[in-house]
């Protein structure tokens, strides 16, 4: 296993890093991640989440969806962790030019990170499918069954469903990021996912760091491997300019 020596003289000598991160970078704020013994795809309800929390779904059975979403998906009140504040001293510093995310809880923006690609949307934005007016969320926590526009129509989270495509402009973005990137550092994520996971596909630079608490299918291609909570890690980390 790479020592915290290793990955401090990795980022000393960086100046264009790329954090491409999954649930697991949450999961240390209480967010639940989807694959784990105690995630949302192992706990029971009467449609399994994958199916819930697709399109199809969300337009057949909307008032059922937002049942779950409220419950499952709104974490209003989770608090970025360790990892996203080093991650936004990172940026400060003018050592990480990018945050491509997983995830959809907006935390890495609420440390303080500028440049972040969002590659399956955001619970804090919502629109209105026949008007395009923009709510947050907390307007979609506060309503009742389905949250309504004023004028009539039906409000849907920013977020990518399944079934559902990837914004143009983020896939660009990250994309961009990560072909321009010196260290690629990949935590939180079983690389598992599509489209997303193939996204890593993309680098070509010196390091690539995978940080995650459990082995993944990149672990024998990364120069440095960690089976460690993310911010635990990166907090040990110093910011040197």
């Amino acid at each position: 296993m790479s020592t915290l020596e290793e990955l401090q003289s990795v980022i000393d000598k960086s100046k264009r890093i790329v954090f491409f991160g999954g649930a697991g970078v949450s999961t240390e704020s209480g967010i639940p991640d989807f694959r784990s013994v105690d995630g949302l795809y192992n706990q029971k309800y009467d449609y399994p989440p994958e199916q819930i929390l697709s399109h199809t779904f969300f337009v057949h059975k909307t008032s059922e969806f937002f049942r779950f979403y409220r419950d499952k998906m709104l974490c209003l009140d989770k608090k970025p962790n360790k990892a996203h504040y080093k991650l936004a001293e990172l940026e400060k510093a003018g050592k990480l030019s990018a945050v491509v995310t997983q995830n959809i809880d907006g935390l890495h923006q609420a440390a303080g990170s500028k440049r972040v690609y969002e590659l399956h949307g955001s619970v804090l934005r919502n629109y209105c499918t026949k008007c395009g007016r923009f709510y947050d969320a907390e307007f979609i926590k506060n309503s009742v069954d389905i949250p309504k526009c004023t004028c009539g129509g039906i409000i849907k989270p920013d977020v990518v469903l399944y079934e559902e495509g990837l914004d143009d402009s983020t896939v660009t973005g990250a994309v961009n990021a990560i072909s321009k990137a010196d260290t690629l550092i990949i935590a939180g994520t079983s690389l598992t996912v599509y489209p997303a996971a193939g996204f890593i596909r993309y680098f070509g630079g010196d390091n690539l760091v995978l940080i995650n608490r459990d082995p993944t299918p990149m672990d024998k291609n990364a120069n440095l491997v960690f089976h460690e909570k993310v911010g635990e890690l990166l907090d040990k980390i110093t910011v040197n300019i």
